[in-house]
């Protein structure tokens, strides 16, 4: 099994690590197949985290998302995305970068798609 079987937990169980070079920015791996470089978890932005430095992300891999609590800005757009609101990113959609003022937590499952 890729991934393992866990039962209903607290997500601050899993460990807070960073996530790329940007100060703030971190996430909490509730599962991950490495080999297929997909992942489910929490991603955390801090208040005051700006990942401008990333640059717009592309990537090959589906991605949805749903903010649990706070709000990040999209800079590109110049459009606020707050918390229950929802995204489904196909690969190749271009997004970001990000800023969030007041911090952001976000589910997020990235996955392939035959």
């Amino acid at each position: 099994m890729a991934k393992p079987e866990w039962e209903f937990t607290d997500y601050r169980k899993f460990e807070a690590t960073p996530f790329s070079s940007v100060k703030g920015l971190s996430e909490r791996i509730i599962a991950q197949d490495p080999e297929k470089n997909v992942a489910t978890r929490i991603l955390q932005f801090e208040p005051g985290t700006d990942t401008s430095p990333n640059g717009i992300q592309i990537h090959d891999f589906w991605e949805e998302l749903y903010i649990i609590e706070g709000s990040i800005i999209d800079l590109e757009l110049n459009e606020e995305f707050t918390h229950g609101m929802v995204a489904c990113r196909p690969p190749g959609m271009k997004h970001g970068p990000w800023k969030s003022p007041n911090g952001c937590k976000i589910f997020e499952v990235r996955y392939y798609s035959k």
